[in-house]
């Protein structure tokens, strides 16, 4: 019998029992994509990581993804999960301040930053790809059965967009924090007019009216396809997020095009999560795009392997 061990996260918090659960595995030799596969649809965890020796000797690690149902080429929450893990339990060595890794992944190399303050490990982020504007979603009244909603309750002075850091999600912006609130997702609305399409097939919703003062957004994302009907954090969602507030100027900048933002999510399913968004454009585009937050080790398993 083969033993694999793993721990158990909640990312994207500092509280036990919220943000987004993670299992954490650092198997000593490669398991087959199908056992992997098959472990994440066991746990039936949003994602679950596996944490590999990385190819290159300068990098720290390479992490394969994956949800019940797909492989992800990258992940917000399994990436700042690793990552602090990592840290906390000295796998990797980390001194005070800042401390500048690379992840790879299957959109290449991810870089991370490793906060530690006082011996203690108290943020991570990661940089994610630029990301990529695609078609504006014209079908209106397929979005408000898709939600159960009205016209009025979308904010149709935006566009309903997909955007993509390695994974593509279609935003819908939302005009108020009850009508978020009050969203029914209609699994056969999505199969109809969305499942089809690699662009529309994961929705992440948001409005500007937030349950804490601090928020800039309040989210929410479902997405059948991955096996996940909503996802208390998303990583992978938030950077191109941010970057579409920006680019609609939903947002204004701090200073010198640097934005700070910051997501809640997973609210109603009772996982209070909290994203940092990082944005930094000038005149030629993005130029950095970064997500962050806390993490908490809530626990440790053993799967029997036969």
């Amino acid at each position: 019998m083969n033993t694999l061990n793993y721990s158990l996260l909640d990312v994207f918090t500092k509280t036990p029992f919220g943000g987004n659960q993670l299992a954490v595995f650092q198997p000593n030799k490669v398991l087959p994509t199908e056992t992997m596969q098959k472990i994440a649809r066991e746990l039936n965890l949003s994602e679950s990581v596996f944490i590999y020796p990385a190819d290159d000797s300068n990098h720290e690690k390479r992490l394969r993804i994956f949800t019940p149902h797909v492989e992800l080429p990258m992940a917000g929450h399994p990436t700042i999960g690793a990552a602090y893990l990592l840290a906390d339990q000295g796998i990797v060595e980390t001194k005070e301040g800042e401390n500048e890794w690379i992840f790879e992944e299957g959109v290449g190399d991810v870089p991370v930053t490793v906060h530690k303050e006082n011996s203690e490990i108290t943020k991570v982020e990661m940089q994610q790809p630029t990301p990529l504007f695609g078609d504006q979603f014209s079908n209106i009244e397929a979005v408000t059965e898709l939600l159960s909603l009205s016209i009025n309750e979308l904010d149709t002075s935006l566009p309903i967009q997909t955007v993509s850091s390695g994974v593509p999600f279609l935003y819908i912006p939302i005009r108020s924090l009850s009508a978020i609130q009050n969203i029914h997702f209609r699994a056969d609305i999505w199969e109809k007019y969305f499942s089809g399409n690699p662009n529309t097939k994961h929705i992440f919703t948001f409005t500007t009216e937030t349950e804490h003062q601090e928020s800039t957004v309040h989210s929410r994302m479902f997405a059948p396809a991955m096996g996940i009907s909503e996802d208390p954090a998303t990583g992978a969602a938030s950077g191109p997020l941010g970057a579409y507030l920006v680019e609609n100027g939903v947002v204004s900048p701090n200073d010198n095009d640097s934005y700070l933002i910051k997501s809640e999510q997973g609210l109603e399913l009772g996982r209070p999560s909290y994203i940092d968004i990082s944005i930094r454009k000038d005149g030629n585009g993005f130029k950095k795009v970064k997500i962050g937050g806390n993490s908490v080790i809530i626990g440790s398993g053993q799967l029997n392997l036969f």
